[in-house]
C-alpha cells in the first residue's frame, strides 16, 4: 500500500514538473542573434605563394638577436609594473571559475545555539507549558533555556544549467584575460623595440650633427681668414655662424630625447633611470630580414587580441543561455540534522533530543517578469557586441597585416634612394670644398650643401628606424611575440 503511494506521488511530481515546464518555455521570449562571420582570404593580397612559414612563430630572442634588447625585454616581462597589475586580474579570473563552481555544490555547514526565552504564562504557548509535565511533577522550566547543535544543507538543483553555464562563461573570461595578457606582452615587446631602435637613431643623429658641426667650425674658421684678407665678406661668416648655431641648439634636442627616450625604456622594464647598454655603430647599415606573413588564418590562431575576442565571444553566448534560464523554475533542496534540547545533559539523549528536516522548493517568476526580460534582452545584445568585437577585431588584424607589407617594401625602395642621396651630397662637399679653399666657390654654395648632405644623412638614419619599427609592427601584427 505504502509502496503504491509512493509510486503515485513520484509520477505525480515528474507530471506536475513536466508540464510546469512546458508552460513556462512557452512563455520565455526568443531572440536570435546571429552567427559571427570569420572568412579570410586564402592569401594575403599581392603575396604570390600561399607558403604557411609564418615569421610570427620565430621566438622573440631569436627574432631580434640582440643581446642587449633581449636582456631589457626579460626584465620587463618580469618588472613591468602594468603587466603584474594585468597578472592579478588573471588571478581574480580564475577565483572568480571556484566561485561559480561552488555555486552548483550543495552548501553545507554546521550551526551551534544556545538560548534563554521568558512567555508569558497567560499566551498560549505559556499556558501550554504550564500545563506539560516532561516527568511526573515536573513542569517546564522557566525561563526556558534551549541549546542546538546541527548541520544544514542546501543545494540549488541545475535542472536547466544556468549554474554550469555561468561557470563555463567564468571559464571563457579567465581564457580571455590569459589572451589580453599575452596581447599585453605583444606590445610591451614591440614597444620596448621601438624605443631601442630610436634610441639607436639619437645615437647615430648625434653623432652626425658632431660630426656635421666640426666640418662647419673648420668652414667658418677659414672663411674668417678670407674676410681678414679681404677675399670675403662678413655676410658669409654671419651665415655661417648662424648654421652652427643652429645646428648647435638641434645638437642638444637630441641629446634631450636621448635622456628621455633612456628614461622611457627604464620605465617600460620597470627599475629606476639608468644608462641603457647599447650598440649603435653599423646601426644605419642593419639588415632587415625578410617577414613571412603565411596565410591569413593562421592570424585567428596567432593573434592574442583575436582569441580573446573570441573567448569573450564565447563567455557572452553563456551568459545568454544563463539570463533565458532564469524564466525556468528554480529547484531548491533544503535538508538539517541535529540534537536540540532545553538541558545540556538532555542534548545527547536520542533519539528524544534528535531533530531533522527535509524539504523542496520550486521557485518561478510569474508575474511583473520586466527585470528578468531586460536582463535577457541586454545579454541578448551584448552578445551582438561580442560578435560585431570579434568581427571588427579580425578585419583589423588583416588590414594591419597588409599596411605592414606595403609600408616595408615602400620604405625599402625609399632606402636604397637615399643611399645613393648621401653618397651624392657626400662626394658635393668635398667638391664645393675644395673650391671654396681655392676661392672658386662662395659661401653659399659650401653652406646649401653642408646642409642638403646633413639632412640627406638624418633623413637616412630617419629611414632606417622607420624599416625596423615595421619590421617590429610587422612581427606584432602578424601575432608573434608573446609565446
Amino acid at each position: 500500500m505504502n509502496k503504491s503511494i509512493f509510486k503515485l506521488i513520484n509520477i505525480r511530481s515528474v507530471v506536475t514538473l513536466t508540464l510546469s515546464s512546458l508552460i513556462f518555455q512557452s512563455c520565455v521570449p526568443t531572440k536570435t542573434v546571429r552567427e559571427e562571420k570569420k572568412d579570410l582570404p586564402e592569401q594575403f593580397q599581392n603575396v604570390a605563394s600561399k607558403d604557411t612559414t609564418n615569421s610570427a612563430q620565430i621566438k622573440w630572442k631569436t627574432f631580434f638577436n640582440d643581446e642587449h634588447l633581449n636582456a631589457l625585454i626579460e626584465t620587463a616581462l618580469v618588472n613591468n609594473q602594468e603587466l603584474n597589475i594585468f597578472l592579478q586580474q588573471i588571478d581574480m579570473a580564475k577565483n572568480e571559475i571556484q566561485a561559480r563552481k561552488g555555486e552548483y555544490l550543495p552548501f553545507v555547514g554546521l550551526q551551534a545555539a544556545a538560548e534563554v526565552e521568558k512567555v508569558g504564562r497567560y499566551t498560549s504557548q505559556g499556558a501550554n507549558d504550564a500545563n506539560t509535565e516532561i516527568k511526573p511533577g515536573k513542569e517546564f522550566p522557566e525561563p526556558l533555556q534551549n541549546y542546538k547543535v546541527g548541520a544544514f544543507a542546501t543545494w540549488e538543483l541545475d535542472v536547466w544549467k544556468k549554474l554550469r553555464n555561468a561557470k563555463k562563461a567564468a571559464v571563457m573570461e579567465y581564457l580571455s584575460t590569459v589572451e589580453g595578457k599575452n596581447f599585453m606582452v605583444t606590445n610591451l615587446i614591440a614597444e620596448i623595440a621601438d624605443s631601442y631602435y630610436e634610441l639607436q637613431a639619437l645615437d647615430n643623429k648625434l653623432k652626425i650633427l658632431t660630426q656635421n658641426l666640426e666640418l662647419q667650425n673648420n668652414g667658418l674658421r677659414t672663411i674668417r681668414l678670407q674676410m681678414q684678407a679681404a677675399k670675403a665678406t662678413s655676410l658669409g661668416v654671419q651665415r655661417l655662424e648662424a648654421e652652427v648655431y643652429k645646428n648647435t641648439a638641434e645638437l642638444f634636442s637630441v641629446k634631450q630625447e636621448i635622456v628621455e627616450t633612456e628614461n622611457k625604456l627604464n620605465f617600460l622594464v620597470g627599475r629606476a633611470p639608468q644608462p641603457i647598454q647599447r650598440n649603435s655603430e653599423q646601426f644605419v647599415e642593419k639588415e632587415i630580414d625578410t617577414m613571412y606573413v603565411g596565410i591569413p588564418s593562421q592570424l585567428l590562431t596567432n593573434r592574442p587580441d583575436i582569441r580573446r575576442a573570441e573567448y569573450e565571444l564565447q563567455a557572452a553566448k553563456l551568459d545568454t543561455q544563463v539570463a533565458k534560464a532564469n524564466f525556468y523554475p528554480s529547484f531548491t533542496l533544503r535538508a538539517g540534522v541535529g540534537l536540540e534540547a532545553f538541558q545540556t545533559k538532555y542534548l545527547t539523549s536520542t533519539p528524544e533530543s534528535l531533530l531533522y528536516g527535509l524539504a523542496g522548493d520550486m521557485v518561478a517568476p510569474l508575474i511583473n517578469r520586466n527585470a528578468i526580460k531586460t536582463a535577457y534582452y541586454n545579454a541578448n545584445d551584448k552578445q551582438l557586441q561580442a560578435v560585431f568585437e570579434y568581427e571588427k577585431t579580425i578585419l583589423k588584424a588583416h588590414i594591419e597585416v597588409l599596411n605592414g607589407l606595403s609600408k616595408i617594401d615602400i620604405l625599402k625602395k625609399s632606402y636604397e634612394q637615399k643611399v645613393h642621396q648621401v653618397e651624392a651630397l657626400t662626394n658635393s662637399i668635398e667638391i664645393t670644398t675644395k673650391l671654396f679653399n681655392a676661392a672658386r666657390a662662395d659661401y653659399m654654395e659650401v653652406l646649401l650643401t653642408q646642409r642638403d648632405a646633413l639632412e640627406s644623412k638624418l633623413q637616412l638614419v630617419e629611414t632606417k628606424k622607420e624599416q625596423l619599427a615595421a619590421k617590429v609592427n610587422m612581427y606584432k601584427s602578424l601575432g608573434g611575440g608573446w609565446n
